[in-house]
């Protein structure tokens, strides 16, 4: 079995690393054209997808870099070795509310619905009480500095 991880270090400091995703690629049929299995997981989403399959693989013919970027592909995408189309970035929309900008937390897409709120898990955040979730809502420049990586 080959296992994949994702770390991040927080400043280069080895110290505060944390793993953020994993693949288990596995060999489940072996010969000259080899089976594998693929599970990738993510620290806050678990498991990306359902288990993939890369099928009749030339073993030996390419590196093993070749084989873990086609299982990642694969478990992306359904059990397809390509790509899925690059993602872009969320659009949330800035709402107003007596010169107040903020946006609506559950109109965040995942996964960064769930990464922002753990964002600001310990952050003031507005109480807009004409919303129908008041409590549920971040100023738009907090948003605005998570997507640039200054939060």
């Amino acid at each position: 079995m080959l296992k994949v991880t994702v770390e991040l270090w927080p400043s280069g400091r080895e110290s505060g690393r944390r793993v953020l995703a994993t693949a288990d690629i596995s060999r489940i049929e072996n010969g000259a054209l080899a089976d594998y299995e693929v599970l990738l997981e993510e620290e806050l989403l678990g498991g990306v997808g359902d288990t993939a399959f890369v099928r009749k693989y030339p073993r030996w013919s390419a590196s093993v870099w070749d084989l873990v970027a086609r299982c990642i592909a694969a478990g992306l995408n359904g059990g397809v070795e390509t790509l899925p189309p690059r993602p872009v970035l969320p659009e949330v929309p800035v709402h107003d509310s007596d010169g107040t900008q903020y946006i609506r937390m559950r109109e965040i897409p995942e996964p960064a619905q769930t990464f922002f709120r753990r964002n600001m898990a310990h952050s003031s955040r507005p109480f807009i009480e004409s919303d129908r979730e008041p409590r549920d809502c971040a100023w738009a420049y907090d948003w605005r500095d998570f997507l640039t990586g200054q939060r």
